[in-house]
Parts: structure tokens; sequence; C-alpha cells
């Protein structure tokens, strides 16, 4: 997830018969009008904002496997996504998923307002590991790596002091900063978060076995249990997201083509995964143009 217009996906979600229905259940759960609050909200990464890319990538999962005539044998979601693997899978409703993307909006904003409300997450490019190792040295400070997305392409959590300087030695080493995460996530300090999501909201869950196999965004395992899906979502929030490792899991599985449902300016797009996957985006734009139906095998 990152930031969005709403021109975006304003005409998608009005016209898309997938994303009317969901419109509607996440109105039904929310108690308002989803469509109004995205509208209206100034922040990336408000509650509105989250549940719209929750609703908007399982609409866009559910027309690509109507329109282009698959099913998919494994789900993966990095990071923000990995809310709408597990609906999409079958571990949660749509009503509990976007319930559960709500309250945590909510539990995140009361964490952070009282604790590391001075950490903020960076994502960046062109910055080799071996670079980025140097970097990471002359920082002298707390950090660490919350997301591998590819060789050159990283996520690290850091002091909001220290951010300027960081970005300022990523350029001079040839890097590209890009945003910042808010709420920053995938950090081993925030554990007491963790354990407050498991404690108030989990109860309130009703995790199944998947009827398709989830692959966990932190290590690249498959996940085929309840139990499982549930422990991907919990270790999101103090584990860091290593998509390289879904890329390698799946290619072991024997997958070809992946299908990235939702907006994306990232997974999707960077080398580790055009490299081993035809990738299909389906995105906001292409759900409202005609296509022809491709010939899929095996899909991710």
């Amino acid at each position: 997830m990152g930031p969005v217009k709403f021109a975006d996906v304003a005409k998608f979600m009005l016209i898309n018969p997938f994303a009317r229905e969901l419109l509607g259940t996440a109105d039904e759960v929310l108690g308002r009008d989803l469509f109004a609050a995205l509208r209206d909200s100034t922040s990336d990464y408000a509650e509105a904002a989250q549940v719209a890319f929750l609703v908007n990538s399982l609409a866009l999962a559910r027309w690509a496997e109507d329109r282009f005539g698959f099913e998919p044998s494994f789900c993966a979601g990095a990071s923000f996504g990995g809310k709408a693997a597990a609906v999409h899978s079958g571990a949660l409703s749509a009503e509990e998923g976007i319930w559960l993307t709500a309250e945590l909006v909510r539990v995140e904003t009361e964490y952070f307002a009282e604790q590391h409300g001075d950490v903020v997450t960076l994502s960046f490019a062109r910055t080799p590991r071996a670079e980025l190792d140097l970097v990471l040295t002359e920082l002298d400070d707390w950090h660490e790596i919350s997301c591998y997305v590819d060789e050159d392409f990283y996520m690290v959590s850091l002091k909001r002091d220290r951010l300027a300087w960081f970005q300022q030695r990523l350029k001079s080493a040839g890097g590209l900063p890009l945003y910042e995460m808010d709420p920053p996530m995938h950090v081993s300090a925030f554990a007491g978060l963790r354990d407050r999501v498991e404690r108030e909201l989990f109860p309130r869950l009703s995790f199944r076995d998947p009827a398709t196999p989830v692959v966990a965004d932190q290590d690249g395992s498959v996940r085929t249990t309840a139990d499982g899906v549930r422990a991907t979502l919990l270790d999101g929030v103090v584990r860091p997201v290593r998509w390289p490792e879904v890329v390698r899991s799946l290619r072991i599985e024997g997958v070809t083509t992946l299908c990235v449902a939702g907006q994306d300016s990232l997974f999707g797009r960077v080398a580790c995964t055009t490299n081993n996957f035809k990738v299909i985006a389906a995105n906001p734009r292409l759900a409202m143009q005609p296509h022809k139906r491709p010939a899929l095998r095996r899909a991710a």
C-alpha cells in the first residue's frame, strides 16, 4: 500500500460490480459511507484509505479471476496486503477483514501516540545491500530493516530526527528515497502492539483454514491452516517483509504467472518479480477497459 489519489480509484469503486458489492459491505461494517470518507480523507494511511485499499484489492482479485478465467494456486500479500490475502484465501470473511483493518488503525493510532512516536519507516531504491550496510554503519543510531523488496530496494525504520540525514546520505550514495510509511510497521520493538492486537482484536475473528494456501511475507513459508494465517498477520507487526523469499517460494511451487491485484507501484514492478513471472497488473485502470482473456495456468 502506498499513496493513492482518490481520482484513480473513484470510478472503479462506483462502477465495478465486485467493488460495489464490497463497498456496500464496508458501509455496513463501518456504519458510515466509505466512499465519502475516502473522498474527504487527508491522510494516505487513514482508516478510509486503508479500508479502501483492502476493498479495492479484493474486488480486483475477484475481477481478475472472472475476467481471465483462473483460480489462484497461492495467495501472497506483502505488508498491508496481508489482510487482503487472508480474506481472499478464505481464512477470514470480507466483513472480518474490513473490521480488522479499521480497528487496527484505531489501535495503532493509540499505540503510537503513547510509544515509539519518534519512529518512521522510509522506503528507497537504487541502493545495493553492501552500500546500505555502509550507510547504516554511519547512521550510528537505532534502526531496523523493515522490508526487503529487492536486491537494491528496502525500507528502513529509524528515529525521525535522523531521517533528513539518512535521506541525504542515501542520495549521496546514488540511492532514491521514496516515501515515509505512517504508521511505521514491521519492527521488533513493537512487541507491545502485537500483544495488544492479539489480545483485543483477534478474539473477535474466526480464522479458518484457507481454501487457497497463503505464502507468508516474512519468510515465504506456505501456510495452509487457520493458525498459520493468524500468525502471519500478527508477525507482520514485528517481523520484516522479505519479498524475495515469497518470490523464491512461489518459483519452487511452480508458479509462472503472478496477478497483482490492487494499486501497485512496488512489489509487482521490481526486478525480482518481473524477472521471475509473467505479471498481470489487475488495477482499476485495466479493470475499466475491455480485455482479451489470455490462456493462463498457475497463478498467485
